[in-house]
This record gives structure tokens, C-alpha cells and sequence, in this order.
């Protein structure tokens, strides 16, 4: 059975909704900037990926709204939203206990520093009752399937960076054991806050001493000196096609398949021959049954790291060949959203597919010798390809590939040209 992506809520630095974030990725709107004076990691770091403050009033009623942590906001509007592109309501569309959600990231981690502040300051009477409520990873999922009266298989994903397009691996294969129609999978990451920033900032992990915040986050560039720290949520819906078909809906593109595995090599590095990743991609491809000369773009994980962007490289060269097929990576505009930017970067590549055009990597002025590779670069570039591969890497060595498949037919959304 496959599995199609029919709806898409995205809540990123870069835009909101799937029409303003393809467009900033096209037309290379940046979401990066200084945080504002005020905001929690105003002090800790020098350019981020800033959303908007959320009413909470928004998409909870009465005293739920005081004790909502901002990951959870994110996934209830993110999902609400990408049911509605998806044109579901359950119980309607289907079956309650035939839908599932699967929602990775790390947690409410800002309600916790907040908590152990507070009882650092006033003692054991400050700690809320509601602590476990704010923190605990699987609340996004819990709160998505009340909000909505989902009453399947519902998860969280930890692996990192990787979490989201693990969650969508693992939607995949709920769909193809029959355990479910519908699938809304993704992740919601609310990392701009003191203490995980300063984790960041003092491993010199992030982009540092750039006098225009726009310009910070440069992936396979040769002045690039780190990422850029981002906010932001993306879920997909996924359905079993022949359930979309019964409805009458077309999607934006097929996971044809995905690859999963572990480097086993370091708690933080990838490793440096990029076996691990070029496996996984390997993986994804034979479980798609396509060969490398089958796809034609791949979005790299490629988040403005020394070591990272290199070693991806490697892997992408080992499974391709060295320019053996067009790369870029989105994370040049949206930073990097942690276990949120392999979902968000999923649907991008989806879009890419569906629309015919490749979102450059913007900011890649002079690329690393090192990184050699097809980049597509400064201006979208017309496509044809039938198939994409997307992928996320995070700390522990965790590698998911995801392989897309174009759709037949005509485009499930017009793109907007991309000022050359």
C-alpha cells in the first residue's frame, strides 16, 4: 500500500502555511533575524529563527491556555491546518480509530527551565501541578488527538535532529501494515530560550559575527562557521492511496520509500566518511526501487556546519557520484528547526516535485571545494525529476532518508516564479 501526502500545516521562520513558505523558499525571503529586545534568547544568541507570539486563546479555551507549552501550540495549529489543506474531519473522512498521529521533538523544554527557575526564586510551593503537562514529549500528540477526537496509534519520536522525518518514516509504515488510513506526522521544536541556546553557543555550534542576520546561515558555503538556531512546526497528512482516492483527493507527492540507521560512531559528530548516510540513503532508494540515476534532486540536511556539511557530502557523492544529481538545502532561509526541519523539509521537496522547481540554496556565494556537488544555487531551477530524496541526520547518529515520488497530473498548487 502507499502512502501519499494529501495535507501539509507549516509554521516556519521563513513563512506560514504551504503557499508563503514554498514562495519565501523560491524567492529566497529569509526568516532569520536578531532576536528581539525582551525575548527569552535575546542574550544568547545573535541571530535566530523567530516566530511570531501565539495567543494561546487561539487553540485552547479557559485554563488549558496558561499551561500550554509553545511546542504544543505549534503542533495544534500546525495540525489543524494540515487536516484542513487535507480536506479531513474525523469522524467524516475517517475513521477515528483508523487515523493516527505521530509528533517528534524534544518537549516542553522552556515550561521546564521556567519551572526549576521558579522554584530556585520562591521555593517548592512554585512548581506548577501542570509541570509533567508541559514537558513531556508525547504531549503534542496527546493534545492533537483530544483536539480532533483521533483515537489511533499516537506516538512521539525522539531521535534529534531526525525526529520529524522519522515520524513520517514511521507514518509510512503504519499505512503499508494497514494499521491506518490516515497518519498526521511531523514535529514542533520551541528551542529559543536561554539555557538550550547557551548549550549551543558554548560547543560553537552556531553561526557567529555576521553583520546582516539574513546571511548567517550558509550551507556548503566556505564562510560558513556554524548554524542558525530555529522555532517552527510542520505536519504532513499522510493517507493510504487508495483511501485519498476514494475521496477524491490528489496529493502533492508519494513516499515511495525511506532509509533509517545509526552511524554507531560518535554522541555529536557525524561520521566522516559519510558511510552511515550514504547507507541510509541506499536504503530508502531500494526500498523505492530506484536506482541513483532515478532521482533527480536530493535536500540535503546541509545545515552550515564544518564537519556536517562535508561529510554529507562524501555520502551524497559515494551513492550519486561527485554533480551525479541537483542539491540544495532550504536551511539557508528557515535555519534550523531541529527535529522539526527534516518534516519541512519533506514538504519542500514534495512542493519541489509537484510544482517542477528546485528551491536553491541562497547565500552559497562560494562553495567549499570540499563540498563539491550539482548545487542549485541563487535561483530556483525547472525540473522534471519523478523522484526526490530528502535528508535528516541528527546527534547520536541517527540517518532517515525520505524518497518522494512525483504524482501524475496536474499540480496540486500553482508555484509562484522565482525572480531570477
Amino acid at each position: 500500500m502507499s502512502a501519499v501526502i494529501t495535507g501539509m500545516g507549516l509554521f516556519t521562520p521563513a513563512g506560514r502555511g504551504v503557499a508563503d513558505t514554498f514562495d519565501a523558499l523560491l524567492t529566497g525571503r529569509s526568516g532569520l533575524r536578531r532576536p528581539p529586545e525582551g525575548h527569552p534568547a535575546a542574550g544568547s544568541l545573535e541571530v535566530a529563527g523567530v516566530l511570531p507570539d501565539i495567543d494561546p486563546r487561539s487553540v485552547a479555551s479557559g485554563p488549558e491556555t496558561k499551561v500550554l507549552d509553545r511546542v504544543v501550540l505549534l503542533a495544534l495549529i500546525t495540525a489543524a491546518e494540515a487536516l484542513a489543506d487535507a480536506g479531513i474531519e474525523v469522524g467524516r473522512d475517517v475513521d477515528p480509530e483508523r487515523i493516527a498521529v505521530i509528533v517528534g521533538g524534544v518537549g516542553g523544554m522552556s515550561t521546564l527551565e521556567g519551572q526549576v527557575l521558579a522554584r530556585a526564586a520562591r521555593g517548592r510551593a512554585a512548581v506548577s501541578p501542570y509541570l509533567l503537562t508541559g514537558i513531556l514529549p508525547n504531549m503534542p500528540s496527546a493534545r492533537i488527538a483530544i483536539a480532533h477526537g483521533i483515537r489511533g496509534y499516537s506516538s512521539s519520536v525522539g531521535t534529534a535532529c531526525a525526529s520529524g522525518a522519522q515520524a513520517v518514516a514511521d507514518g509510512v509504515r503504519l499505512i503499508r501494515a494497514g494499521e491506518a488510513d490516515v497518519v498526521v506526522c511531523g514535529a514542533s521544536e520551541a528551542p529559543l530560550f536561554g539555557t538550550f541556546a547557551d548549550t549551543f553557543g558554548n560547543a560553537r555550534a552556531l553561526a557567529r559575527g555576521w553583520d546582516e542576520p539574513t546571511e548567517a546561515s550558509r550551507p556548503f558555503d566556505k564562510r560558513r562557521n556554524g548554524f542558525v538556531l530555529a522555532e517552527g512546526a510542520a505536519l504532513l497528512v499522510l493517507e493510504r492511496a487508495g483511501h485519498a482516492d476514494g475521496r477524491g483527493v490528489r496529493g502533492y507527492a508519494e513516499v515511495a520509500g525511506f532509509g533509517a540507521n545509526t552511524d554507531a560512531y560518535h554522541p555529536t559528530a557525524p561520521r566522516p566518511d559519510g558511510a552511515g548516510a550514504a547507507a541510509c540513503m541506499r536504503r530508502a532508494l531500494a526500498a523505492g526501487g530506484v536506482e541513483p540515476a532515478d532521482v533527480g534532486y536530493v535536500n540535503a540536511h546541509g545545515t552550515g556546519t564544518k564537519l556536517g556539511d562535508v561529510a554529507e557530502t562524501i555520502a551524497l557523492a559515494g551513492v550519486f557520484g561527485t554533480g551525479g544529481v541537483p542539491v540544495s538545502s532550504t536551511k539557508a532561509l528557515t535555519g534550523h528547526l531541529l527535529g522539526a526541519s527534516g518534516v519541512l523539509e519533506a514538504a519542500a521537496t514534495a512542493l519541489a516535485l509537484d510544482s517542477g522547481l528546485l528551491p536553491p540554496t541562497y547565500h552559497l556565494d562560494d562553495p567549499d571545494p570540499e563540498c563539491e556537488a550539482d548545487h542549485v544555487r541563487a535561483v530556483p531551477r525547472p525540473t522534471r525529476a519523478g523522484h526526490a530524496l530528502t535528508n535528516s541526520f541528527g546527534f547520536g547518529g541517527q540517518n532517515v532518508s525520505l524518497l518522494l515520488r512525483r504524482l501524475s497530473g496536474p499540480a496540486r498548487r500553482a508555484a509562484t516564479p522565482a525572480a531570477g
